[in-house]
C-alpha cells in the first residue's frame, strides 16, 4: 500500500506575485505556488481591482508544500529573503497596500511559526528598520487571473520581468541553489 503525501499550505504576500510565485516552484518539496489574492473586502476581484488599491486585498502566493521534504521554517525563511519585510505597503517601485508583507496561516501552529518567523527576522540583525509585516487570517484566497500563472515563465520579454523579477530569482539562486528541485 502506497503512502499518501502530506501537505499543507501557507499563503504569503511578499509584494509582485509574479516573484515569489517563480521562486516558491523551484524549491523542492513545493508542490504548487499558486499566485492570487486575499485578506480583502470584495469577493472573487479582478486584477484591475486589486491594483486600484481600494479593495484591501493582498497580491499573495500560496504555497501548497510537503513538510516532510521542506519546512515551513525554511518557506519562512526564503519568504524573508526574497523581499523587504520593513517597507510598509511597498516593495521597490510598487506601492499600495496590495504590495503589504503578510503571512496567512491556515491552522493555529501556521500562527505561531509566522510569529516566530518575524521575532527571529527582527532579532536577526539583517534589518535597520522594523519588521512590518503583519499575520492575517485568510478568509478566502481567490486565484489570479490565468495569464499571472507562472507570469515570469510566460513572459521573460517584460521589461519587469527582466528588470525585477530576475534580480530576485538570481538572489534567490545565489543563497538558496541548495533547496531547487532535484532534476529528473
Amino acid at each position: 500500500m502506497r503512502a499518501e503525501k502530506m501537505t499543507e499550505s501557507i499563503t504569503l504576500g511578499a509584494g509582485c506575485f509574479w516573484c515569489v510565485e517563480n521562486i516558491f516552484n523551484r524549491i523542492d518539496g513545493v508542490q504548487s505556488a499558486i499566485s492570487g489574492y486575499a485578506g480583502g473586502d470584495n469577493e472573487d476581484p479582478s486584477y484591475e481591482q486589486i491594483c486600484s488599491g481600494e479593495t484591501n486585498h493582498a497580491e499573495v502566493v500560496q504555497v501548497t508544500f510537503d513538510p516532510t521534504i521542506v519546512s515551513l521554517d525554511t518557506i519562512f525563511t526564503v519568504f524573508f529573503a526574497i523581499h523587504d519585510p520593513t517597507s510598509l505597503n511597498r516593495q521597490g517601485d510598487d506601492v499600495g497596500t496590495q504590495y503589504r508583507s503578510t503571512i496567512m496561516p491556515q491552522n493555529k501552529e501556521q500562527h505561531t511559526l509566522a510569529e516566530t518567523a518575524i521575532a527571529q527576522a527582527a532579532a536577526s540583525g539583517k534589518y535597520s528598520q522594523p519588521i512590518v509585516t503583519t499575520i492575517e487570517p485568510l478568509t478566502h484566497f481567490y486565484a489570479a487571473e490565468d495569464y499571472h500563472q507562472e507570469y515570469y515563465d510566460n513572459n521573460p520579454d517584460n521589461r519587469y520581468c527582466q528588470l525585477v523579477v530576475a534580480r530576485k530569482i538570481q538572489k534567490f539562486l545565489a543563497e538558496y541553489a541548495h533547496l531547487l528541485k532535484k532534476e529528473d
